[in-house]
C-alpha cells in the first residue's frame, strides 16, 4: 500500500430535491476536502469541488488518496497467466472417489494416480496412450495429480500394475455388486464381443466371427460380466476366434472359484450357454443355475408331432410356461413377440426379394442366349445366390441353357410359424422367479449389450487396439471396463440433464417391446427444460462441463498468480449437485 500523501479524503454528500410537481430527485454532491488540527479542534477545509467531474476520474481520485495502487492507462490491473479445462475431469474425478475407485484400484502411489488417470482420460477424452499423455498438460488432471511430467515408460508401467490387479478389483465389485446382500437374486449376465486389432503380432490375434463387420482383420474377444441391472464387474481377455462356450465356462469357473461365490444364477445368450456348458454348470456343486434360451431346432422339435408347445398357447397370451422330457428338472417358458414377428418376416421378404432381384439380370442373360452351360451359368448364379443368406428358401433349376428361380414355400411358411417365437429355459424354481421374471432376466442382456456399445463406440473408444503385448491388451480392455464402470454411473447421475429416461415404465407384458416413459418423451420433443436449457447427450454434457475452466491470475506487480474458476453456468452447478459434490478447485483438496 502507499503511503497516504496528505490529509486529504473525498466526501460524497447525497441530497434530495421535490419540485413543485411532486417529482423526486436525488443529487451527489463530491469534494475534495482536507482535515487539519486547529488548537484542539478537528476542522474540514473543502479544497475542490469535484461534483462535474467525470465518475472515473474522482474515483481514481479517491482511491489515490486512501493509498491504493493506480494503474497506468493501457495497463490491465490483471492478466489471466493460463486457462485450463477443469470441469469434466473434475465431474469425473469427483464420481471415482465417490464410487471409492481409487482405493479399489489399490494402495496410494504414482501408479495409482497414473491409472486412475488413464480411466478418467478414457471417459472424457478417449485416444491412444501416447496422445493422452499429451493431453493431461492441456487440462488440470495432470497438475493436480502430479502426473503432467509422466513418460510413455511410467504410463505402461501403470497399465502392467493395474493388470496385475485385475483379480484384486474385480473380487471388491464382485463383492459389491453380485454378494447376496446387494444382488438378493443372486443373478450374473455375461456376453461376448469382439474388436479388431491393428498389426499382426499380438498372441491373442486370431481370425474369428467379427461382430464389427472387420472380415480382414485379426481380432480379440471379450467377455463382459456384469450385474442385473448391468454394472460392469468383470472382463475377461480371449483369442479372436474363441468360441462362445468355451469364454463362458472361463468367466463361470472365475466366479466360483475367484469371486467366492457359491452360488449363483448365470444368464447368457442361445450360443453361450449350450446343453455342454448345462453339464458343466450342473457339476459345480449343483448350486448354480443358469437363465438361457433354446436354438430353433429345438423348439420345432417342442411343436412337432402334437408336442408341449402348441401356437394356440399364444392366442390370447404371449407367455405360457411349458415342460419337456427332453429337459428333465428344467422350466420352459415360451414367448411369442408379435412385433418380432412382423419384423423378421419383413426382413425376409426384403432379403428374398433383393436376392431375386440381382439373379434376374442372370436369367435374362441365359434367356437371351449370351450366357450359356450349366456351368457357367451355375458360376455366375453362385457368386449373388447366397449374399443375403436366403439360397435355403429357393429352388434354383439350372441346365446349359435355362435358368429357374422358385420360392420354396412351403419351406418359408414353416419358418415363418416360429418368427417371434423364443422358448426360455432355466432350473431356477417357480417360487424364487416366477415366469414373468425369467423372461425379464434374459432380456437384461441388453444392458449388456447396451455397456459394449458405450465401450466400443459410444464413449469409450476401446476399437481398434494397437498394443502388441498380450498383457497390455489385456490391461487396456481392464482400463475400458473400470472406465464403463464409472460412466454407468455418471450416466445414471446425469439423467436430469441428458436424454436418458430417467424412470422408464416397467412393462405389464415382459415379452412387449420397452417403453419409454412419457416424461423421456417430452425431453425428446421439447429438447429444452423448463428453464430453457438444451437436454444433451452424455458426450455433450461432458463437453459443456470442459468449458468451466481454472483460470491463473496475474495480478499486476505480483509475480504469482491466483487460480480461479469461471462462473459455472447452471447446468455444470447441477452436474456436480447431481453426483453429490461441490465444484473443487483443485482435484486434491
Amino acid at each position: 500500500m502507499m503511503e497516504q500523501p496528505t490529509a486529504m479524503h473525498v466526501v460524497r454528500i447525497k441530497s434530495r430535491h421535490t419540485d413543485r410537481q411532486g417529482r423526486e430527485r436525488q443529487y451527489e454532491s463530491r469534494l475534495l476536502r482536507r482535515t487539519y488540527r486547529d488548537g484542539g479542534k478537528i476542522r474540514n477545509e473543502t479544497l475542490a469541488n469535484l461534483s462535474k467531474m467525470p465518475d472515473r476520474i474522482v474515483d481514481a481520485v479517491e482511491a489515490a488518496l486512501k493509498g491504493e495502487a493506480i494503474i497506468p492507462a493501457g495497463q490491465a490491473a490483471a492478466s489471466i497467466a493460463r486457462s485450463l479445462p477443469h470441469g469434466h475431469v473434475a465431474a469425473a474425478y469427483a464420481m471415482a472417489r465417490k464410487l471409492g475407485l481409487p482405493g479399489l484400484l489399490g494402495p496410494a502411489g504414482r501408479q495409482r494416480d497414473l491409472a486412475l488417470a488413464l480411466i478418467i482420460s478414457r471417459i472424457v477424452h478417449p485416444g491412444s496412450k501416447l496422445s493422452t499423455l499429451a493431453w493431461w498438460g492441456d487440462v488440470t488432471l495432470g497438475a493436480d495429480l502430479g502426473i503432467g511430467d509422466a513418460t510413455t515408460d511410467e504410463i505402461y508401467a501403470a497399465m502392467d500394475w493395474l493388470a496385475a490387479r485385475q483379480d484384486a478389483i474385480e473380487r471388491k465389485l464382485a463383492r459389491r455388486h453380485l454378494a447376496p446382500d446387494a444382488n438378493p437374486a443372486r443373478m450374473a449376465l455375461f456376453d461376448l464381443s469382439s474388436s479388431w486389432l491393428e498389426g499382426r503380432c499380438c498372441p491373442l490375434g486370431a481370425r474369428g466371427y467379427s461382430r464389427d463387420g472387420k472380415k480382414g482383420k485379426v481380432q480379440i474377444e471379450y467377455g463382459l460380466l456384469t450385474d442385473p441391472e448391468g454394472r460392469p464387474v468383470a472382463v475377461r481377455v480371449f483369442e479372436g476366434n474363441t468360441a462362445d462356450p468355451a469364454a463362458f465356462t472361463e468367466i463361470a469357473g472365475a466366479v466360483k472359484d475367484t469371486f467366492g461365490l457359491k452360488r449363483m444364477v448365470m444368464v447368457g445368450d442361445r450360443g453361450m450357454i449350450t446343453t455342454a456348458r448345462i453339464k458343466a454348470i450342473r457339476e459345480l456343486d449343483g448350486t448354480y443355475a443358469w437363465i438361457t434360451a433354446l436354438r430353433a431346432p429345438a423348439i420345432r422339435k417342442l411343436i412337432a408331432d402334437d408336442g408341449p408347445l402348441q401356437l394356440s398357447l399364444f392366442d390370447e397370451q404371449d407367455l405360457a410356461e411349458i415342460t419337456s422330457e427332453d429337459f428333465p428338472g428344467e422350466r420352459l417358458i415360451a414367448c411369442r413377440n408379435p412385433a418380432l414377428a412382423g419384423e423378421r418376416a419383413r426382413k425376409r421378404e426384403d432379403l428374398l426379394a433383393a436376392t431375386e432381384k440381382l439373379l434376374a439380370p442372370i436369367a435374362a442373360r441365359v434367356a437371351a442366349g449370351r450366357l450359356a452351360g450349366a456351368a457357367e451359368i451355375g458360376k455366375k448364379a453362385g457368386e449373388v445366390l447366397n449374399k443375403y443368406k436366403v439360397a435355403k428358401h429357393l429352388e434354383v433349376t439350372i441346365t446349359d441353357d435355362n435358368l429357374t428361380i422358385e420360392r420354396k414355400q412351403a419351406q418359408i411358411d414353416d419358418e415363418a410359424r416360429l418368427d417371434g417365437i423364443y422358448v426360455i429355459r432355466t432350473p431356477v424354481p417357480a417360487e424364487d422367479l416366477d415366469s414373468a421374471g425369467v423372461v425379464t432376466a434374459y432380456k437384461n442382456l441388453k444392458h449388456v449389450e447396451r455397456d459394449f456399445r458405450h465401450i466400443k463406440s459410444d464413449d469409450l473408444d476401446l476399437r481398434p487396439v494397437f498394443h502388441r503385448l498380450e498383457k497390455r491388451v489385456k490391461g487396456h480392455v481392464l482400463i475400458c471396463m473400470l472406465a464403463a464402470y464409472l460412466t454407468w454411473h455418471l450416466r445414471q447421475a446425469w439423467a436430469p440433464l441428458t436424454y436418458t429416461d430417467e424412470e422408464p415404465p416397467a412393462p405389464a407384458n415382459p415379452v412387449a417391446p420397452a417403453q419409454r416413459s412419457a416424461s423421456a418423451k417430452a425431453k425428446a420433443s421439447r429438447q429444452h427444460d423448463q428453464a430453457g436449457r438444451p437436454y444433451r447427450s452424455f458426450r455433450g454434457l461432458l463437453a459443456h462441463l470442459g468449458t468451466l475452466t481454472r483460470n491463473e491470475l496475474r495480478f499486476a506487480g505480483a509475480p504469482a498468480t491466483v487460480p480461479v474458476l469461471t462462473e459455472p453456468t447452471s447446468e455444470q452447478r447441477q452436474a456436480f449437485e447431481l453426483i453429490g459434490a461441490a465444484i473443487p478447485l483443485t482435484l486434491r483438496k
